[in-house]
């Protein structure tokens, strides 16, 4: 029996070795995280790792007492507490990861986190939602007819009718876009933030009731003088005004919402690609859209979540004082 269990794991493929059921392990836990977690990650994790050698300590295995003093130049060097809270998940998963019991478990080191969120105090600072005045005066600023305005107009009315995150805005390729004749567009998110396992959902793009707004105009617009037929459908364009073959980064979508504010006057620390998702839901809200429809276009699973950004939007339009003689 012995003999037997033996010939049959030599005749298994390599990939379902032992060695390479640990490697195939790996890339799974990998794939279990988003791109853009995992990237923060091994940035924390390097940043760790030299510290520690820097100090003359073990990184893996760490003990608390090397974590508590990380954590404490961390603050010392003015790093924010979500940031250092980061820190803390990130030695976790590496220790947990290989196998090691990890030194942030110790209550010297979670009392510490405790304590450096009191002395912090922060309140952290809100992206201010794009309404549809602001929408207006942002594409008021765009040039409608060149490549690059274009593109821009695209992006920001889609991004703003789809309340997407923009991730999910510049991760949308050339076939996730289905025109539907007089009713206007749906556009299919193949993985999004609380979608790692890529089950995708679709997005309805209504035609806009005025052609400057519309985001389905826009959005033909930009493919038909984009010439786009395949790949990423938001792209970057060089200083020469040519159209690259590459994905629009999500930062880069954010720099266009921010150039767009500035240029209309406003204060563009206070917006990013997230203004477009929260102002979508404040939007809908105060235009009397039920919560279920406002939630089925942005995706949120938790009506809770979603009331956070359409409170945060309405703290005056909808205030018990409004009642007030005053």
């Amino acid at each position: 029996m012995a003999v037997l269990t033996l010939l049959e794991h030599a005749s298994l493929p390599q990939a379902l070795t032992v060695g390479g059921l640990r490697e195939e392990a790996d890339r799974l836990l990998l794939a279990s995280k988003a791109a853009a977690t995992m990237k923060a990650y091994r940035s924390d994790w390097a940043a760790f790792e030299s510290w520690a050698q820097s100090v003359g300590r073990s990184a893996l295995p760490a003990d608390p007492e090397s974590v508590v003093l990380y954590l404490t130049a961390l603050h010392g060097s003015g790093k924010r507490i979500s940031t250092i809270r980061r820190r803390v998940a990130t030695i976790s998963q590496a220790h947990q990861h290989a196998g090691h019991e990890t030194p942030t478990r110790d209550r010297r080191v979670r009392a510490l986190v405790q304590g450096i969120a009191r002395a912090s105090n922060t309140t952290p600072k809100k992206k201010k939602a794009i309404g549809i005045a602001e929408v207006r005066a942002l594409l008021a600023t765009i040039p409608p007819d060149a490549l690059r305005g274009r593109r821009d107009r695209a992006l920001l009315l889609v991004g703003f009718v789809g309340a997407m995150r923009r991730s999910e805005l510049v991760g949308i390729d050339h076939a996730d876009v289905e025109f539907i004749h007089d009713e206007g567009a749906v556009i299919t998110i193949r993985k999004s933030k609380t979608d790692q396992e890529g089950r995708g959902r679709r997005v309805g793009i209504p035609i806009g009731k005025h052609s400057e707004t519309c985001p389905v105009i826009a959005l033909q617009a930009w493919i038909q003088s984009s010439e786009i037929s395949d790949g990423p459908l938001f792209r970057p364009i060089d200083r020469h005004g040519r159209l690259r073959r590459a994905r629009l980064t999500d930062h880069a979508a954010a720099l266009i919402v921010k150039a767009a504010a500035k240029r209309a006057g406003l204060d563009s620390r206070l917006y990013s690609g997230h203004s477009l998702r929260s102002g979508f839901a404040t939007s809908a809200s105060r235009a009397g859209a039920p919560e279920a429809l406002i939630a089925r276009q942005t995706g949120h699973r938790s009506l809770a979540m979603l009331r956070e950004y359409v409170q945060a939007g309405n703290v005056l339009t909808e205030n018990a004082a409004r009642s007030l003689d005053l």
